[in-house]
């Protein structure tokens, strides 16, 4: 698709950070696995055709190695040596792309001790990764590594991108929906090369094609393919009460949408997913011939995402409720709470206010137990969240930010001041908006991060 758009992709690489993610197994011995790591994993994949349109600097090897730090190290060395080949550079996720920047920035002195000498980091002990590095990639070049060196030792990493990788002509990451938090950070680390988004899919389904991959992420449709499952669709009006959980849902065809609607996601497929609801609300921006064109609008119900974790209100008022059971020896109690999804850091992570009601002063909970309550709630979020804590890397620590007393009446008096209903007011259990979250930052009196890492193992699905 790109050729089209963007002349000369066959004359060189592409810089992608991809990885296989753990399986599981069903009751019934059949394997569960996301779809990418089911394709990467496929001979499908590994014995694929040459093509010069997509050529990646990373070698199957290095993609195929179930440890995160083996895997990235490794492509982010091939990376580095091919530097002056590689025209895109991309991750499916933005915040994966930015993790490998991260990593990048924690580990460039070990990759340019290997570049120097030719030999590899004794933390590489996958034996086909080392073989396939030791053999045909990896050789001496004191000079690449000065470079790099020079690059990575400041503290300036504004458009280290282009910088390390001068040919790189875009951007290729998902950064619709609710990976846009990190179009500013992908910014600074790029000089504001374009973002191209090219499909709309998940592990059920794929869904749609962006027709126009270079378009401005703001202004990204993706246009369906029919052909994939039967897709319908229910009508989202967040004005309308929902039906009666005993009526059944009204549903529309394709043929029948109306432009400028939002509708909720629900699909047929051929693996036997019968009316399934995805879970996504989609707006209708147009058609292309008769096949229906949109923009993902967001994840209905979800509170939380940083990765591919999804955190709905009930999951994180369960989390809030099971850390305040740390809570009571010290007769103290969460008075209110909200949060927000902080993609300042690499990985980003989850921030937690809190308003406490100690009745004690002289028996309050000390530092320690309040760190003890971010981990709680890290136990008490699903698998997938679990995973990337543990197994992905993908995010970080979560943070509790204790506030003073009375931090949620300012709050309240704040939204009123804007117009909110005194009677229809509610703490929102979520916020973004820069004034709510300065308030909330000038008024907090204690700062406490997970100590450890949440347990997480590949479950059996139930």
């Amino acid at each position: 698709m790109y050729e089209s758009y963007v002349p000369g992709l066959d004359k060189g690489k592409g810089l992608y950070f991809l990885f296989i993610k753990a399986e599981t197994k069903t009751p019934g011995g059949l394997v569960a696995r996301p779809v990418l790591t089911s394709y990467y994993k496929s001979e499908h994949f590994k014995t694929r055709p040459y093509d010069p349109y997509n050529v990646y600097t990373s070698p199957n090897e290095t993609i195929l190695c179930p440890d995160s730090f083996q895997s990235m190290y490794s492509q982010m060395l091939c990376g580095l040596i091919m530097r002056h080949e590689v025209l895109r550079v991309g991750a499916v996720f933005a915040s994966g792309l930015l993790r490998a920047i991260r990593f990048l920035q924690l580990n460039w002195r070990d990759l340019a001790r290997d570049i120097s000498t030719g030999t590899l980091n004794p933390r590489i002990t996958d034996p086909a990764i080392k073989e396939r590095l030791l053999s045909d990639i990896l050789k001496p070049d004191p000079e690449l590594a000065e470079f790099i060196t020079s690059q990575c030792s400041g503290e300036n990493w504004e458009a280290i991108i282009t910088r390390i990788w001068p040919n790189t002509i875009y951007l290729e990451v998902i950064v619709t929906g609710a990976m846009a938090q990190y179009i500013p950070t992908l910014d600074y680390y790029s000089g504001g090369l374009p973002k191209a988004c090219t499909m709309y899919a998940s592990s059920e389904c794929y869904f749609g094609l962006n027709l126009k991959p270079m378009s401005d992420p703001s202004e990204v449709s993706y246009t369906i393919m029919p052909n994939m499952a039967y897709f319908e669709f229910m009508p989202h009006d967040p004005a309308t009460p929902p039906p009666s959980r005993h009526a059944p849902p009204r549903l529309v065809d394709l043929a029948d949408l109306e432009v400028g609607k939002e509708y909720e996601l629900v699909i047929t497929t051929y693996a036997g997913l019968c009316r399934y609801r995805v879970g996504d609300i989609l707006q209708v921006t147009g058609f292309h011939n008769a096949a229906p064109q949109f923009r993902f609008v967001r994840r209905k119900n979800v509170l939380l995402s940083i990765d591919s974790d999804k955190t709905d209100e009930s999951e994180l008022q369960k989390a809030i409720e099971n850390a305040s059971l740390l809570l009571k020896e010290f007769n103290t109690s969460v008075v209110e709470y909200t949060s927000y999804a902080d993609t300042k850091t690499i990985p980003g992570h989850y921030v937690i206010y809190w308003e406490l009601l100690v009745k004690d002063s002289a028996n309050s909970p000390s530092h320690d137990v309040l760190n003890q309550c971010c981990l709680a709630m890290e136990e008490s979020l699903n698998s997938v969240y679990r995973q990337g804590r543990v197994a992905d890397n993908s995010i970080g620590p979560l943070e509790i930010r204790v506030v003073k007393n009375g931090t949620f009446e300012e709050l309240m008096d704040y939204a009123i001041s804007r117009g909110a209903s005194i009677n229809q007011y509610k703490v929102p259990r979520c916020v973004n908006f820069t004034p709510i979250m300065e308030l909330l930052d000038s008024r907090v009196v204690s700062v406490h991060f997970s100590p450890a890492a949440p347990h997480w193992t590949p479950e059996r699905r139930r």
